[in-house]
């Protein structure tokens, strides 16, 4: 095994394939956190318009729910809410 061979395969890991993905990661993370950062300017954004985060949050999860899944959830709140006397 030549030198260069041996400083790119160490304990038998590419060295080179690892730092690349080490870096994709790390690149990754830092353009989540901008975008993290990002929505969180929106939610204030929207809350000095007068909207209510909190439930402008919620519309957002529910929105990535389909209708019929969604729609069991909300039967079945009802359902628990009644068992415990809240509606």
């Amino acid at each position: 095994m030549s030198d260069e061979q041996s400083s790119n395969q160490i304990g038998g890991i590419a060295a080179d394939a690892l730092r690349q993905t080490i870096d994709r990661i790390e690149r990754l993370e830092e353009e989540k956190k901008a975008l993290s950062a990002d929505i969180k300017d929106v939610y204030a954004q929207a809350k000095s318009q007068g909207f209510d985060p909190k439930i402008i949050r919620q519309i957002v999860r529910l929105r990535k729910v389909e209708r019929t899944e969604r729609e069991e959830a909300e039967q079945l709140l009802e359902l628990y809410m009644a068992a415990i006397g809240m509606a």
